[in-house]
């Protein structure tokens, strides 16, 4: 028997359909787990690891990572908290951001959601909706769908909806407008308890943090005047500290830092300010820290 025989096979639930798995998929591929999917399998599995991949609807992966079916997930923390399932977070994977709010309509009276006792709640997430609401002491009448949530108030099915809100758009195309924000969510990676190959689960685990890290920094290089290096580090700490290297002319020296991907445009005007010059920012694909 091969060594992959006796190894058994590591299972990730990953969304089968949409931009999240297309995410998905390229956030395992930057991170090693590389597979190639068959269009009409469901299962695929992974180049050099004992991992098989497995296509999943999205709502249904917190529910068939608490059965074991699988043993890590890629889903939205939305879903996971709306399962109501015990699992274990590994990882947010900064992606899929998106809140999820109670909304009225932009003429409705209400403007307090304890309005809404006894009013109708139109909504895809009963579960976390009923928890937020019974903690103001509000009973409603939810009306659970599974789409087409934003226009229940406009059909008069509803007097509120609760709903995944994103730019925006979708609210003002309906004429609704926010009544409160229930909570904040982003794909996250759950394991079971029970996980197959724990060793192998942590493996992928930090590879993926690696590359989640990773997107958030950048690599700053800048040649700056000796007399400036001092200003120029209180600039660029870095991560743990700034790389400082010495150029032919005694006069400058070279420096690497880490920065936050989002400060980086300010920061390389603060060093062109105080002299710096050849400053160069270069994307991080992967890092451990």
């Amino acid at each position: 028997m091969s060594d992959h025989a006796k190894t058994p096979l590591l299972r990730i639930g990953v969304p089968s359909k949409g931009r999240l798995a297309e995410i998905s998929a390229q956030l395992l591929n930057d991170a090693g787990v590389s597979f190639r999917r068959n269009e009409r399998s469901l299962f695929a599995l992974c180049r050099g690891m004992p991992v098989e991949v497995i296509f999943l609807r999205t709502d249904d992966i917190p529910v068939l990572t608490a059965e074991g079916a699988i043993d890590l997930g890629i889903t939205g923390a939305d879903l996971v908290a709306e399962s109501g399932e015990k699992l274990i977070h590994r990882l947010d994977l900064g992606i899929g951001s998106c809140r999820l709010a109670l909304c009225v309509a932009e003429d409705s009276a209400v403007t307090d959601a304890r309005q809404l006792a006894g009013k109708r709640v139109a909504t895809s997430f009963p579960r976390i909706t009923r928890q937020w609401l019974a903690e103001r002491g509000v009973e409603a009448h939810f009306v659970e769908l599974s789409g087409s949530v934003e226009i229940m108030i406009n059909l008069g099915v509803a007097d509120a909806i609760v709903d995944l809100v994103e730019t925006g758009s979708t609210l003002a195309a309906n004429r609704l407008r926010v009544l409160d924000e229930i909570g904040r969510y982003e794909t996250v990676l759950v394991q079971n308890e029970q996980v197959r190959d724990a060793a192998t689960a942590d493996r992928i685990v930090r590879r993926l943090e690696g590359i989640v890290i990773a997107r958030n920094w950048s690599l700053l290089e800048y040649n700056v005047p000796r007399t400036r290096l001092a200003e120029a580090e209180k600039i660029t700490p870095g991560f743990n500290s700034p790389t400082v290297s010495g150029l032919e002319d005694p006069d400058w020296c070279a420096v690497r830092a880490m920065v936050k991907r989002g400060e980086a445009h300010a920061i390389m005007e603060r060093l062109d300010a105080i002299g710096a010059s050849a400053i160069i920012e270069t994307q991080i694909a992967n890092c451990r820290l």
